[in-house]
């Protein structure tokens, strides 16, 4: 078992050494605690955590990781991660030295996502521990809920690397030793996931059948998978009374004596506590969270410290709105885990590009707090830019948008943010403006016509004046009239190009355009008329919820 807090360089190098990271140069013991994850981007404004542990994706050269190491040390950071092997890495050792940041490769072939994921996740299991102060700490000797310092445990009792795994067979920790284990072992490790080829081999051999019904443990043959060579594994399901939580793997060289046996057995049990326990703290975090960030977008008395508890107070602060774009006949638990999933996933990146970010799923809408310090004339551009790329990498399949707020400067500004995300959002839902992503400022207007569609509908408000007048006469006498206004709006009063947009000889039109006029009442060199004409004209080609509809209009006519 480890001595080390979780959130310790030290920490992070015994759980993740020899198979994700090697510590090239500095000393751990000396790196105190790490404050979070940061991901480098030479391209854009850098905000990290305190004592940061920093990857540095693509940086190469030691030139270049030399000066990054300077830049690090100036910010406080605690460490960079950079890919290996590093050229010239000798060249490193003493400016590791003069910064007092330390230099870790990560193995080739790992993923830089899943490095991060998982180094978030050790780190969540440090403050869950520390959210439960004045509570009992340890569950059978081990931190409560600390699934890494509990696989070590369990890998010192059977001599043997183990993993420790959901119901989906996602890795949630591992021991050391990994590299005394298998290749198919390693693969899992680095992808955080089973290998999907052994996933069907179990799957047709009845390994997890037996897995879920048995309370023993469950030996499995090494499969034979081409020229692959794999270790035997023998599994065990950890279980909450009825409940499958998840299971617990060995990779063995050789078979457990009786003894070792039922110390596995007894260690599912207490894997069980503590995979309930992180649960419930990580969901009692999670509850918190989102409590603070709805005190926060209230405004009010408690907003100020909801936002000191944040991070986030006296610093200037928009708000994001993701949702989902509703789908008629949509399973709503799939809609929900969905919503649950893209949720999470903001957080994760918001995390990365801004570490002060704030997110929390309030009904069917995820809400950030984006903090924007600095500059805040161009805010709106970059949580634009940042919005995009999040939705770039999800994918238009999940169907999010996002709409962004204007910039609070104080805490009681944020209410009016939050309403402006919601209306940008509103627009996007529409599909009208063809973006996934826009800020309020962006689809003003659209917000507007809206909300003034939302008073019409509220007052029960009926067509009236010219427009009702050409609409009660193309459906009585089957002609396009209103067509033929909203053609030479859009054109400005250019008969041509009007004319060509709705396929009519420009004589024929100029002739309708007349009776627009004689019909409707209406004086189209009047300004004020035209104006009114083009707004009713917007309206009508909104549904009640905003969106685009028909524009009602009777088919066109060769008679008028």
């Amino acid at each position: 078992m480890s001595t080390h807090p979780a959130r310790s360089l030290s920490r992070v190098l015994e759980d993740f050494g020899h198979t994700l990271l090697d510590l090239l140069y500095g000393d751990p013991d000396a790196a105190g605690e790490i404050g979070g994850v940061g991901i480098h981007d030479p391209y854009d404004e850098q905000h990290y955590p305190e004592h940061a542990i920093v990857l540095g994706v693509g940086v190469q050269g030691a030139d270049e990781i030399g000066r990054l190491l300077r830049y690090l040390a100036a910010l406080g950071a605690t460490a960079l991660v950079v890919r290996g092997p590093v050229d010239d890495a000798d060249e490193l050792e003493p400016v590791v030295s003069e910064t007092g940041v330390a230099l870790l490769a990560l193995t080739r072939g790992a993923s830089w996502s899943q490095l991060a994921a998982m180094l978030r996740t050790q780190l969540a299991e440090g403050d869950v521990g520390d959210a439960r102060e004045g509570e009992e700490q340890t569950l059978g000797g081990v931190p409560s809920g600390d699934l890494f310092a509990l696989a070590n445990a369990i890998a010192t009792l059977l001599d043997a690397p183990v993993t420790i795994e959901d119901r989906r067979s996602r890795i949630l920790a591992f021991s050391g030793r990994q590299d005394e284990a298998d290749a198919p072992r390693v693969e899992s490790i680095l992808a955080r996931q089973v290998p999907e080829r052994y996933l069907r081999h179990h799957e047709e051999h009845g390994v997890f059948k037996e897995l879920y019904r048995s309370e023993g443990l469950v030996h499995v043959p090494p499969p034979t998978l081409g020229d692959e060579v794999a270790l035997p594994r023998v599994a065990v399901a950890v279980r909450a009374g009825d409940e499958f939580l998840g299971s617990v793997w060995a990779a063995l060289r050789k078979p457990l004596t009786p003894e070792r046996e039922q110390a596995f057995l007894e260690a599912a049990k207490l894997v069980a506590l503590h995979m309930l326990r992180f649960r419930a703290g990580t969901d009692a975090e999670n509850r918190l969270r989102a409590d603070l960030v709805t005190t926060a977008l209230e405004g009010g008395a408690g907003a100020v410290e909801a936002l000191g508890r944040l991070g986030l107070v006296d610093e200037p602060t928009l708000v994001m709105a993701m949702g989902l774009a509703p789908e008629r006949g949509e399973d709503h638990a799939h809609v929900t885990a969905e919503r649950q999933r893209l949720a999470s996933a903001l957080a994760v990146h918001l995390t990365a590009v801004q570490p002060r970010s704030a997110v929390a799923l309030l009904g069917d809408v995820a809400y950030a707090l984006f903090p924007v310090p600095g500059d805040t004339a161009h805010a709106r551009e970059r949580a634009l830019q940042v919005a995009s790329n999040f939705l770039a990498r999800t994918g238009e399949r999940a169907g999010a948008v996002i709409g962004i707020g204007s910039v609070a400067e104080e805490p009681a500004a944020l209410p009016r943010s939050r309403a402006n995300a919601d209306r940008a959002l509103r627009v996007l839902f529409t599909g009208r403006t063809g973006k996934r992503a826009a800020s309020i400022a962006d689809v003003y207007v659209d917000a507007l016509l809206i909300e003034m569609r939302d008073l019409a509908v509220a007052n029960r408000d009926e067509l009236s004046g010219p427009l009702a007048r050409l609409v009660a006469y193309d459906a009585k006498h089957n002609a396009h009239l209103v067509e033929t206004l909203r053609a030479w709006l859009d054109a400005f009063g250019d008969v041509i190009t009007a004319s060509a947009s709705v396929f009519v000889h420009p004589n024929t039109f100029r002739y309708r355009i007349r009776r627009v006029a004689e019909v409707g009442q209406i004086d189209l060199q009047d300004s004020s008329a035209r104006f009114a004409a083009m707004l009713q004209l917007r309206l009508m080609t909104m549904d009640d919820n905003g969106g685009a509809r028909a524009q009602g209009t009777a088919p066109p006519s060769s008679t008028d």
